[in-house]
């Protein structure tokens, strides 16, 4: 594995994107307006923005053995992507997402990630040396506790930048957040970890200021169909989606981790660091699908779309 600036600790999927006028009651039919197959999950989402981005990357996750596993590792490769440490787990089906999007963008993810597709701890001890050696490590936490755990400590103890994406297990939040330098979290996934999901600006900074106080030094929090709020020890923003027609809001999440992700290694001061993000978000909600296509027109374009605060 040649050296990177961040491992991806996430998912691994074929997606298959269907878009439709409206989903059919049962019974009925619609036909498909647009069909897409793409590499996808959230962890192979995050490590393409990044790699869009310019940054080094690299992706610990699963796939199958068979022809759907190959194909994707032959894609991540051709995005810019370091898939060294991917799995490829023996007599396992490679993991697949259906998303079906209506005219309204409305989604539905059909899933299927049996467990064999999902990280364990003894993957992530078997990948310590990259994700000791890079510059900072994202952490999905829709993959099992004692994986992510396993992960954000390696990292966390290396001195390395610990970036978490998603809320926590109960059994697990109060020490994955003790690793944290960064929590990115969207409204339901603030609920869960405050018991309430924010409804507007003052909401999204008060939960993001209460997060704070459990370890990190940022914390990201959305608030649906408003924008993002971000709070430091020192400092706090609130900055709104930019005006742009929504698609599918698939993928916007990792587009927002993977922006923030490399505005942090690039230090970029924190009011540009936040609209950053919030673009890379804004440029990822167009089109149908979770991936990203983060170039540097697009995220302007989306710049100059944010209100101003």
């Amino acid at each position: 594995m040649t050296n990177v600036d961040v491992m991806v600790v996430g998912q691994v999927a074929r997606d298959l994107v269907l878009q439709v006028d409206e989903v059919p009651d049962a019974g009925g039919t619609a036909p498909v307006r647009r069909r897409r197959e793409l590499l996808g999950g959230k962890g192979a989402n995050q490590a393409v923005g990044l790699a869009q981005l310019g940054v080094r990357v690299g992706l610990l996750g699963v796939v199958g053995d068979d022809e759907v596993g190959r194909t994707l590792l032959a894609q991540a490769h051709a995005d810019g992507i370091d898939v060294a440490s991917v799995i490829r787990r023996d007599g396992t089906s490679t993991g697949l997402i259906v998303d079906v999007v209506d005219a309204g963008a409305h989604w539905r993810y059909l899933e299927d990630l049996p467990e064999p597709v999902l990280l364990t701890e003894a993957d992530v001890t078997a990948a310590a040396e990259a994700l000791t050696t890079a510059r900072a490590v994202v952490v999905q936490l829709q993959q099992p506790s004692a994986a992510a755990l396993a992960a954000a400590r390696l990292a966390h103890d290396a001195g390395r930048l610990v970036v978490l994406d998603g809320a926590p297990a109960p059994e697990a939040a109060d020490d994955l957040l003790a690793t944290a330098a960064v929590l990115r979290a969207d409204g339901q996934e603030t609920a869960l970890l405050t018991g309430r999901e924010p409804t507007d600006a003052a909401d999204g900074l008060r939960a993001a200021r209460d997060l704070l106080a459990r370890g990190p030094s940022l914390v990201a929090v959305e608030v649906d169909g408003a924008g993002n709020a971000f709070a430091w020890p020192d400092d706090e923003v609130f900055v709104p989606h930019s005006d742009t027609t929504t698609v599918d809001t698939t993928g916007a999440g990792d587009a927002f981790v993977a922006a923030l992700t490399a505005g942090l290694l690039r230090d970029e001061p924190r009011d540009r660091l936040a609209r950053l993000a919030v673009a890379a978000a804004g440029a990822t909600v167009g089109s149908p699908g979770g991936r990203p296509a983060l170039t540097d027109a697009a995220i302007a374009a989306q710049v100059a779309r944010i209100p101003a605060g």
